[in-house]
């Protein structure tokens, strides 16, 4: 089942406002993102657990030098040269991943503001991510993670979502690109 075809006309006044509110949104997640940490940092000792729901959600300050899950710990500069490479691309190719669905720049500027905010603390703050949400149930815990890594999660969802529910482009283009090729 496709979702209804609401595609962006390319350079269109409404292509612009779907640009700017999800450039937008990425400043102020990347910004939360900082501003949480600050928090966390300036106000909970490192590894103490302030429970805000029990037996499922706590406040807890780690440390990750690594990526998810801990990988490539303490690979500094392959993790940085990895982020720098992914936001590059992901800028390069921006309008090609969008192809003018509105949720795919929201879902493009998600990730962007996720690599931001964590990029931000391997330089800042010594090479390391500073975590702090953590979800569990009894012994069964998630890894600790930020408002970053959320953002990058958000985004991946609604990206792939996004192009399992709608049509593929089969070479067609958009409408505009279409009826400009019609007019030639």
């Amino acid at each position: 089942m496709a979702l209804k075809q609401i595609r962006l006309v390319p350079g269109s006044f409404r292509e612009r406002m779907i640009y700017l509110a999800s450039a937008i949104l990425c400043i102020i997640f990347a910004v939360l993102d900082q501003l949480t940490k600050f928090l966390v940092v300036k106000y909970i000792p490192m590894r103490e657990h302030i429970r805000v729901i029990p037996g499922c959600f706590d406040l807890t300050y780690v440390t990750n030098d690594g990526a998810a899950w801990n990988m490539l710990s303490g690979k500094f500069y392959l993790l940085c040269a990895i982020s720098l490479a992914a936001f590059v691309l992901l800028l390069v190719f921006f309008k090609k991943l969008a192809d003018y669905w509105p949720e795919r720049y929201f879902a493009l500027f998600l990730i962007l503001s996720g690599i931001l905010g964590n990029s931000f603390d391997r330089f800042f703050r010594g090479g390391a991510v500073v975590d702090f949400l953590h979800c569990y149930i009894g012994k069964y815990a998630w890894p600790t993670f930020n408002v970053a890594d959320s953002c990058i999660c958000a985004g991946v969802f609604i990206f792939i979502l996004s192009n399992l529910l709608r049509p593929e482009n089969k070479g067609e283009g958009t409408k505009a690109e279409t009826e400009e090729k019609n007019s030639k």
